[in-house]
């Protein structure tokens, strides 16, 4: 059956090799029936199957502690539903701009993009929130036709460096660091700009020019560390958590219950990821878990093909990317059935 006969086509905002990989906008929270597992999704819309968003009466109370990564007192925030939302609520525990903040990670004060909040926050998790520190411009020979990074953007209209790949023109480079927020381009603002648009400008840079380009380091902490790492709970007693339940901010929808990842859709969702920063140059681990959904029940490519493009039909995904996504899919849930047969019967109840 030839995959995705009729599909619209549109241009694609995605590049091919130039990594790029978002933080997505919004939050949700699992581990909520009765804060004890499951996922709230926070944002703007009607919740799933359409129905109205719960009255704010009824949604549940949640608590976070929080601290500048450089070094802070301990704050409380609550009340947000989106990364902008939860950027502001920083912002008045701490008496700066939501506009500093470029980019939290969970249970440590380290740039350490495996920590990076992104759509979800552990029930018990600390945040560590990252603001603007120096100010920073690099003039760059582009001597291969990849730089070597993979950019993300932190749901708020900055994006950033997530990773420099060892042994790239960037990485050759010692004063630009993983964190880095990108500010401009050539004299081109970027503020305000998608993690794949600014991926896009980076690999449409000529090959053999030199290019200038304005980056944000965060703050760093000097002797503030043994501070922080002092004043790492509150006073209350609240230790850096595991996460069991996780709060998951979205761009839109309101606060909504749902049920954690299986084990099936949790290697579905690495598998799709993987073929993202494959065909795309980017990763995206809320956006696989979209697609991972949308294609585990349809029973075709050309289904699957077809309800991407009715919810993601922006991204005018290829062909052969989604026959390969289709593919992913498959292969989790034969991988998980082989899993089931090989325990043994008196295992199974």
């Amino acid at each position: 059956m030839p995959l995705g006969l009729g599909r619209r086509k549109k241009a694609s905002p995605l590049v091919e090799n130039e990594e790029a990989e978002p933080i997505r906008g919004g939050l949700n929270v699992a581990g909520m029936d009765g804060l004890d597992g499951g996922v709230i999704g926070l944002g703007e819309g009607a919740t799933s199957e359409g129905l109205p968003p719960p009255p704010s009466s009824m949604r549940p109370r949640l608590i976070f502690h929080t601290q500048l990564a450089h070094g802070s007192p301990t704050g409380r925030i609550e009340g947000f539903s989106n990364v902008r939302e939860l950027y502001a609520k920083i912002g008045e525990a701490f008496g700066i701009p939501p506009s500093e903040v470029m980019f939290c990670t969970l249970n440590t004060h380290k740039v350490d993009m495996d920590k990076l909040l992104g759509g979800q926050i552990g029930l018990e998790d600390f945040i560590f929130a990252h603001i603007k520190g120096q100010r920073k411009e690099i003039e760059v020979y582009k001597g291969e036709d990849a730089l070597g990074l993979t950019i993300t953007d932190n749901g708020a209209g900055y994006a950033f460096i997530k990773r420099i790949r060892e042994g790239s023109v960037i990485h050759q480079i010692q004063v630009i660091n993983v964190g880095d927020m990108i500010e401009s381009i050539n004299g081109h603002r970027l503020i305000g700009c998608r993690h794949y648009e600014v991926a896009k400008m980076l690999k449409e840079l000529p090959k053999g020019k030199e290019f200038t380009i304005k980056l944000v380091e965060p703050l760093k902490a000097f002797d503030m560390i043994g501070q922080r790492s002092g004043g790492s709970r509150s006073a209350s007693g609240v230790q850096l958590g595991t996460g069991r339940g996780t709060l998951r901010l979205r761009s839109k929808g309101p606060a909504t219950v749902e049920e954690l990842p299986s084990a099936f859709e949790e290697k579905a969702i690495e598998k799709v990821d993987d073929l993202l920063e494959s065909y795309m140059g980017i990763r995206d681990s809320e956006l696989a878990a979209t697609m991972v959904e949308l294609g585990k029940d349809k029973k075709n490519p050309d289904e699957f093909a077809e309800a991407l493009d009715e919810t993601l039909g922006d991204f005018a995904f290829p062909d052969e990317f989604v026959f390969d996504v289709w593919g992913a899919i498959g292969d989790a849930k034969k991988l998980l059935m082989s899993t089931l047969m090989s325990i043994p019967f008196d295992r199974i109840t």
